[in-house]
């Protein structure tokens, strides 16, 4: 990942319970240097080292100490653990900017996210919008005490959660479910290949697990066999929180989730289990793995089929797995903003990838991608044999419209989309406006020239009763009050070229009787809604999180290998 100026932060790049020669699994990760103070405390993060159980507060611990620690200092030095959240937090963020070509803001008026590393004797770890923060619990197994916030890839996870908020805000309301699985699916694709871009880590655990003490190995050459899907799959590598889980796990699967293990299946989003978030988030998961693992197992076989180079091995792993989390990160900019189906990312990620990057001749990445997520029932939403977006084909009327503030200001946007709503087909009657306008600055791989866009995304929505559904082509779901006071919600994502024309209009409109399929979205959310019981008194949607990853951590552990 290329930051202009950066310092290095020494991190966990696991978990504990990951030891390569019989110690903890350490890596360097560059952070963007700042005036940051001790706590750690920067512009972006607020290390607050607090434990509500005991009501001990910690030291502050100094910004950077990259040096290698001890196993003994990385279990019991509050600071490091301090230092630990710091660093992958403000790596996380690094990856996101470097990604979309912008800053990205967290998903509350703040600009500084506040971490607690010891914030509870309790078996999770969430983020919190209300508190503006991400907590992170501990917990005694036998005679260890576990920290969460020690775990690679919870606190990525967590961080995830956060920065998603910031970008899709609306992600984090029900509206089917696909999106409430959305979110904690895509914290788990950016936690598995953070750790897989880490080119030292997957080098050295591929040495761990091939056999280091092999003669081939120490001549720098690992045996293909060892590197064949089945044996990586069953590698940490592609475990999630290898050491989160509580001691009263009788099953001892050591890990959280291995949506890796998946089998692909068509109908599995059809089965009433996968109707379950938690459960539904592992398809796209492990469809995202899948398509990872064949394109690095087709670039492995490519380089011998009796012996590998360890260090290429680990340098193309590591090449993928940037190359596939820079395309899921951008493709969010492409999603639409409101309802999300697995169906809309996927189309959201090809396109984002294919704009910045068209040559995709060495890794055939997005191809592998598709025709993975199709493996698992997952389609895009373009209906495109590419999967991608079709380029829109409206030319927006300018008049009156100032193009330099339309790049940056809301209102001046408003005011372009007011301009062209019958072309864009947003209806005037609906409550109406521009939640975010997002210049983006990205950069080609191939000639190093810059691909700029404008990203904006509109809302809409129209306040009635149950009664009233009928003069948008629905019907209330039986069971449901006439008087129950309903929200309908559209909107769409306009991404402007460098000249303000037009190249996408990503859209969930608002149902009207002669658009069959917004109608019939639309009656799926409301159904959904109702039966999750949205429209009951006291339901809180963003409330889910925290519950979310608490239910994860007490469940019996005949499903702990596939949720957590």
């Amino acid at each position: 990942m290329a930051v202009s100026s950066s310092a290095q932060i020494r991190v966990v790049a696991q978990d504990p319970s990951v030891r390569v020669d019989g110690r903890i699994l350490t890596a360097l990760v560059s952070v963007p240097v700042e005036d940051a103070r001790e706590g750690p405390t920067g512009h972006r993060v607020q290390v607050i080292d607090y434990d509500a159980t005991t009501r001990t507060m910690y030291a502050r611990a100094r910004p950077l100490d990259p040096a290698d620690p001890s196993d003994e200092n990385i279990m019991g030095d509050p600071a490091f653990h301090a230092r630990n959240v710091y660093g992958l937090v403000m790596a996380t963020l690094a990856r996101f900017e470097y990604a979309l070509g912008r800053r990205v803001a967290w998903g509350f008026p703040g600009h500084q996210l506040k971490v607690v590393p010891h914030a509870f004797a309790v078996a999770n770890a969430f983020y919190s919008p209300d508190s503006e923060a991400l907590l992170f619990g501990y917990f005694d197994r036998g005679e260890r005490t576990i920290f969460t916030c020690l775990s690679h890839d919870v606190v990525v996870h967590e961080t995830t959660h956060a920065l998603l908020h910031g970008l899709r805000g609306r992600f984090l309301r029900a509206s089917s479910a696909d999106q409430a699985a959305f979110h904690e699916a895509f914290a788990d694709v950016v936690a598995l290949l953070s750790v897989f871009s880490m080119r030292e880590v997957v080098q050295r655990l591929i040495d761990h697990y091939a056999g280091r003490g092999s003669r081939a190995s120490r001549k720098g050459a690992v045996s293909a066999s060892a590197l064949q899907p089945d044996r990586l799959k069953r590698s940490a590598l592609f475990a999630l929180a290898e050491e989160m889980v509580p001691e009263r796990d009788p099953g001892g699967i050591g890990a959280l989730r291995r949506s890796v293990d998946l089998e692909p299946d068509q109908n599995l989003l059809n089965r009433l289990e996968f109707r379950d978030s938690h459960r539904r988030g592992e398809v796209l998961v492990a469809a995202v793995c899948h398509a990872f693992l064949e394109v690095w197992v087709r670039r492995l076989q490519a380089l011998g089929t009796d012996m590998v180079d360890r260090e290429r091995a680990a340098e193309e792993g590591a090449g993928i797995a940037e190359q596939l989390l820079t395309m899921a990160i951008r493709g969010l900019d492409y999603t639409p903003p409101v309802d999300l189906l697995f169906g809309d990312f996927l189309s959201a990620a090809l396109t984002a990838d294919t704009e910045v990057r068209p040559n995709d001749e060495r890794y055939h990445l997005r191809e592998t991608l598709l025709s993975s997520c199709a493996a698992y029932g997952i389609l895009p939403a373009s209906g495109t044999p590419d999967g991608c977006w079709r380029r829109s084909d409206k030319q927006l009327r300018r008049t009156g419209v100032r193009f330099g503030s339309v790049q940056s200001d809301p209102t001046e946007m408003f005011r372009l989309i007011w301009a062209n709503h019958r072309w864009l087909r947003l209806p005037v009657t609906a409550y109406s406006w521009v939640s975010d306008v997002r210049p983006c600055l990205r950069i080609e791989p191939e000639d190093g020239l810059p691909v700029r866009e404008t990203v904006a995304t509109c809302i809409q929505h129209v306040k009635i009763t149950a009664a009233e559904l009928g003069d948008y082509g629905l019907h209330p779901p039986p069971g449901m009050h006439p008087d129950t006071d309903i929200v309908l919600e559209g909107g769409s994502t306009l991404v402007l070229d460098e000249y303000g024309l037009l190249k996408f209009e990503i859209s969930n409109r608002l149902p009207k009787r002669t658009d069959e399929n917004a109608c019939k979205r639309a009656q799926a959310r409301l159904d959904y809604l109702f039966e999750s019981g949205t429209y009951a008194a006291g339901s809180a949607f963003r409330g889910r999180l925290a519950a979310v990853h608490r239910l994860r951590s007490t469940q019996t552990a005949s499903s702990r290998s596939e949720v957590w």
